[in-house]
This record gives structure tokens, C-alpha cells and sequence, in this order.
């Protein structure tokens, strides 16, 4: 294992959409320190920032980058007000849809640049209110140790957490495949992490290794491709996985592209005969001692795609879903650091549905209470779900929109659920077409209609801070 300290990353010009941005850090708040950090947001909530996917030139959303709007907390509620984003809007700095991450109050939006020349550079935001957002100058390029498409979360409060695996592989040779010579050997694959100050953005450590796969579990065919939304819960940092598995034992097997000619070869899937979902671990701050917990409940994967999904709980607990494919969420105990298998919240279940449904999206609010953006089989549309994960139930909400087809694919885009006291916000724009920003009472389970959304051909909104 390596580890790396890096007091700043970047400290020169960076040419960023096309503009000119110094590295150095600004004053930031007069807070009688010589830091020049902007620091932490310990500021009353003044705003809730929406966040939509700008369509590129091809028409798809997010090729085009991402478009954030403040609003007032009275201008979110009011339903006769109109909000076009993608004319009206700020963009964020990003080639391509990046992950937006915001500060406990709503004051400071976080992002790092998802590809092209400044992909895996990190910026801060201040929010101040409509298309306004001040950009800190607090730059950090984190590029050589997450790339430049980086898979990253707020982790904790002030806490950023980046991953990244690489060079996970069990080559074939066609020459030995095709005479039946070719062995099993898996490279488990290079594991980057990096700990990114959102207070004072800098990084004060990092570290490489292999992931920790048992020489059993290597041989078993396990595999993981991708780890993300890593959450801090005390001493330890938890990091989901897309697992995968092959059957050594059974010799690769040839398929011919139809177009090209061209033959590749794989290892026979036996993901059926998966042990469970697994979670990578290390030790926070110091990142060390990585290991793989296993859950019995689960073998659906619980690396998500755009959304966080893992939140520590009131009761120190961490509750994890198997977004976006799966209908569980699991625990992993606070005080064992390992999976409690006596525990399962299953969506399906707790909806009382014999459709299969898959969690897209969720928030932990607080209490053991959450909201969920689900999908259901064989039903058209997107729909939201208020769950008590105590008392293992769920509760079907209603908005206007929810049976529009388009949510079967665009709530897989979406990043973030704001929460601010007692309400939970939730944009619902179907691909293209209006909608309006849902603002629930996570108390009461009552929904109200906020102020309407404008849509934009091959794009939608994404979050809320």
C-alpha cells in the first residue's frame, strides 16, 4: 500500500470552458484566519439549488454540462412561477455532466469536472441566490490519481471522498482459448483513493493498493470493475462495489461481431452463483487496512451510478442501497464494521408489489425515515416512496407526472434529494418535457407543488441542494 500526502494539487493557471481561472485561493470569509479558505458552511439556509443535465449538440442530456439555479426558499414553493434553467441558468464548470455535491445548508455546491482538458479539476461554489455562484478559486486537479472521469461523494460533512479501481482483468489469449490451453489467472486490480478537504480544499492523503480479494475469493471468479459513493461512518470509510463473477472451471467461449467479423472471447458468467454484495473498507483518516465485508441478504451490486447511496443514520447505523438495480437496502452495523444479516428492508416487500422494482435514487433524512425514487416492472413511469426503515414499511407518494414513460430511464441520471428542516425537495421533469419542483413533508408524507419546471428537448433535471 501506498500512501500519499498532498498538501495542494494545483497551484498555477488551469484553462477551464474557455476562461482564464486562477489556482491561487481567494480571501474567503473574513474569519480573522490567513488560510484563504472559503470554509465550512456554518451559515443559515437561505437557498435550495436545482441542478439540470445540459443536452449537447447532439441533443443528449448532460453531453453538454451541467445548469444549477438558486432559489429563494419562498420561490420554491410557489407554484405559479416558472424556472428555465437551461436559459437562465449557471454553468458549472464540466465538459460533460459532472456529480454536483452540496453543503449541509444549501451555501456551497462542490464538483469535479467530469472529462475533457480540465476532467478530474475540482471546484467550490458559493451559492448566492439565482444564477449567481461565486467561484472560490479553490482549485485542486485530482486527475492523476482519480482520472479525469472521477467517481467521487461528500462522504461526510466537509469531507470529499474519491475512487478509483483500474486494471481489474483475467485476460485470454485467442491463440490458447481456441485450443482449449487457456488458464484462469485474475489481476484484482489497482484501488486509488484520495480524501479532498471541502472546507480547505487540498488533499491530505491518498493512498494505492490492490484490492483485497482473498486468494479464494480470486480463484473463485469474483471480479470488481468499479467502486464508488464511499460514506464515512466514524474510523472507517465504506465503498461500494460492482461485483461480477466467472466459472473458472469452464473454458472461455467465442462470439463473432455480425459487422466487423471480429471474434472475442470472455469467461462463462456464473453470476448466479454470487455469495452476496460486498463492500471495500479502510480505515479513516489513514486509510489502511482495506478489506471486503459480505452481506447474506444481497447480491445485487451497491456501486450506484450518479446518485449517493449510503448515509449513516440517527442511530450510527449505515444504510445502503443497492441502487440502481436493486430493491434493498442493507445495514452495516456501526459497532462490528461488518454487515448486520439480520437485517433487510426490501423495497418490493414493503410496497406489497410482485413487480420487481429497482431504488434509482434515495435520501436518508433522519429518524430511520428516507425517501426513495423508485422504478417498477411492467409499469410505466417514475414513482417516489416515503420509507420508515425501522418499522420496515413504505408509502407510495403521487405526483402529477409520475406514470410518464421517460422516468424509466431518467431517474437512473438523477444526483441528489434536498432536504432542508422538515421538506424534502424533488425536481420531476420527465426527458424533455415540464414539470415541477415536488416538495415533501417527510413527517407527514403530505406533497405539495412547488414552482414548474421548464423541460428542454433531450435533457431533464437532476438534483437538488
Amino acid at each position: 500500500m501506498k500512501n500519499r500526502t498532498i498538501k495542494s494539487l494545483l497551484f498555477g493557471s488551469v484553462l477551464a470552458l474557455g476562461a482564464m481561472v486562477s489556482c491561487e485561493k481567494n480571501n474567503g470569509p473574513d474569519d480573522g484566519s490567513d488560510s484563504g479558505a472559503s470554509g465550512p458552511d456554518n451559515q443559515p439556509r437561505q437557498f435550495i439549488t436545482l441542478t439540470a443535465a445540459i443536452p449537447g449538440s447532439n441533443g443528449r442530456a448532460g453531453d453538454g454540462g451541467t445548469s444549477a439555479y438558486a432559489l429563494t426558499l419562498e420561490e420554491a414553493t410557489d407554484a405559479t412561477k416558472e424556472l428555465d434553467i437551461y436559459t437562465n441558468g449557471y454553468g458549472l464548470r464540466s465538459q460533460r455532466t459532472a456529480r454536483v455535491q452540496g453543503s449541509i445548508n444549501g451555501n456551497f455546491l462542490y464538483n469535479i469536472q467530469y472529462t475533457g482538458t480540465n476532467g478530474g479539476v475540482f471546484n467550490k461554489y458559493r451559492v448566492t441566490g439565482g444564477a449567481d455562484f461565486e467561484d472560490t478559486n479553490e482549485e485542486l486537479n485530482v486527475a492523476s490519481m482519480l482520472s479525469t472521469s472521477p467517481r467521487w461523494v461528500k462522504a461526510a460533512e466537509g469531507i470529499g471522498v474519491g475512487v478509483k479501481i483500474e486494471g481489474a482483468e483475467a485476460p485470454i489469449d485467442p491463440a490458447k482459448a481456441e485450443v482449449g490451453e487457456q488458464t484462469y489467472e485474475y489481476v484484482r486490480g489497482s484501488v486509488d483513493i484520495a480524501i479532498i478537504d471541502l472546507d480547505d480544499p487540498r488533499v491530505p492523503n491518498s493512498t494505492e493498493f490492490d484490492f483485497p480479494f482473498t486468494d479464494e475469493e480470486k480463484e473463485a471468479g469474483y471480479a470488481v470493475g468499479r467502486i464508488d459513493v464511499p460514506v464515512i461512518n466514524g474510523n472507517k470509510i465504506y465503498i461500494g462495489c460492482a461485483l461480477s463473477k466467472v466459472d473458472p472451471t469452464k473454458e472461455p467461449v467465442s462470439s463473432t461481431d455480425d459487422n466487423t467479423g471480429e471474434v472475442s472471447w470472455s469467461w462463462q458468467d456464473d453470476s448466479e452463483n454470487i455469495r452476496g454484495t460486498v463492500t471495500l473498507v479502510v480505515d479513516y483518516p489513514s486509510l489502511a487496512n482495506p478489506k471486503v465485508i459480505w452481506s447474506t441478504q444481497s447480491k445485487a451490486s451497491n456501486n450506484s451510478y450518479r446518485t449517493m447511496t449510503q448515509y449513516v443514520g440517527t442511530d450510527g447505523h449505515v444504510y445502503q442501497a443497492t441502487a440502481t438495480s436493486g430493491s434493498q437496502i442493507l445495514r452495516i452495523n456501526r459497532n462490528t464494521a461488518d454487515y448486520d444479516n439480520s437485517y433487510n428492508f426490501d423495497l418490493k416487500t414493503a410496497l406489497g408489489t410482485q413487480n420487481d422494482v429497482q431504488i434509482k435514487a434515495w435520501r436518508y433524512i433522519a429518524d430511520g425515515i428516507g425517501l426513495v425514487l423508485y422504478t417498477e416492472s411492467n409499469v410505466d413511469g417514475g414513482y417516489l416512496a416515503l420509507i420508515d426503515l425501522n418499522a420496515v414499511t413504505a408509502r407510495k407518494l403521487s405526483t402529477d407526472n409520475e406514470s410518464d414513460t421517460n422516468f424509466s430511464t431518467t431517474f437512473g441520471q438523477y444526483q441528489n434529494i434536498g432536504v432542508a428542516g422538515n421538506y424534502a425537495y424533488v425536481p420531476l421533469t420527465a426527458s424533455g418535457k415540464d414539470g415541477h419542483l415536488y416538495i415533501v413533508n417527510w413527517r407527514t408524507g403530505d406533497v405539495t407543488k412547488g414552482i414548474k419546471l421548464k423541460g428542454e428537448v433531450g435533457s431533464h433535471f437532476i438534483g437538488a441542494y
